[in-house]
């Protein structure tokens, strides 16, 4: 099994190390990769998995802000819908920070990237480069919203791209959209690492993010760590196929992960 956990303490300069494609062979790579992401997301929406959430937060003098803690269950109930089911939250203790919608949808569907065929044209995508993370092979590229709509949220950064298997394999950037007027609301950045389950998907293991957050009036540091664990199909008879639609037996699509109801507080705002 390839892993990308061991890059964790590294971020790898972009750099066309050996021969680029071509501007029409990156266009095709980028439309694959696209329709790739597009059958990688219905894939996970039949995985059951366990989510663990930690934020530690401190003042811009280093005086500790207090830590929440989350572990749950993502699994399907008794009539195979997609739920949530927390095992452990402690009481939170974090000051000074406040868990906005804005955070929920980001740990939804932003922090774990997915760039599916749906989402491509909202976007411009520009190649960086060729570049080896842990020794798995990837394209580089630069990936920003076109426009941004309100009540929308949108990734800013870099994504690589698994040269054989033409799936993401890692993010770094941040979360964007456009806030309410004097919304006092500040977003980290963040890196997602993604590892081979069962052999073919690249999903999601490790969100992580080390910022020190301005706001009008103070600034808050803080550390997150987002981490995705034992990963389990939830039917056996399901067939999985890149670039087509996924279903289940009975052939109807898997209803969509609701997320996380209990999330990191991303964005703090004045108390």
């Amino acid at each position: 099994m390839r892993t990308v956990l061991a890059l964790l303490l590294t971020l790898p300069l972009i750099g066309a190390t050996k021969a680029d494609p071509s501007d029409a062979e990156i266009q095709k790579v980028i439309q694959s990769f696209a329709a790739k992401e597009a059958a990688f997301s219905k894939a996970r929406e039949l995985y059951t998995y366990r989510q663990f959430v930690r934020i530690e937060a401190c003042d811009a003098a280093g005086a500790d802000c207090g830590k929440m803690e989350v572990t749950s269950d993502i699994v399907f109930n008794v009539n195979g819908k997609r739920t949530e089911r927390v095992i452990k939250a402690p009481v939170s203790t974090l000051q000074h920070i406040v868990l906005t919608p804005e955070d929920e949808q980001d740990i939804r569907s932003v922090q774990p990237f997915v760039l599916n065929s749906t989402e491509l044209p909202k976007y411009h995508v520009r190649y960086l480069g060729r570049e080896t993370l842990d020794e798995v092979d990837c394209y580089a590229f630069a990936v920003k919203p076109k426009d941004m709509a309100i009540g929308e949220r949108y990734f800013a950064g870099i994504a690589w791209v698994d040269i054989d298997t033409l799936q993401i394999v890692r993010t770094y950037g941040r979360a964007l959209g456009k806030l309410k007027k004097n919304a006092d609301m500040r977003f980290p950045k963040f890196e997602t690492f993604r590892d081979q389950i069962d052999g073919k998907y690249w999903f999601p293991v490790l969100t992580r993010a080390d910022d020190t957050l301005h706001f009008e009036e103070n600034s808050v540091k803080f550390r997150m760590r987002i981490r995705y664990d034992d990963y389990k199909q939830f039917k056996s008879d399901v067939t999985i196929t890149f670039g087509d639609e996924v279903t289940s037996s009975d052939g109807k699509g898997a209803e969509a992960p609701k997320g996380p109801v209990l999330a990191p507080p991303l964005a703090p705002k004045k108390p």
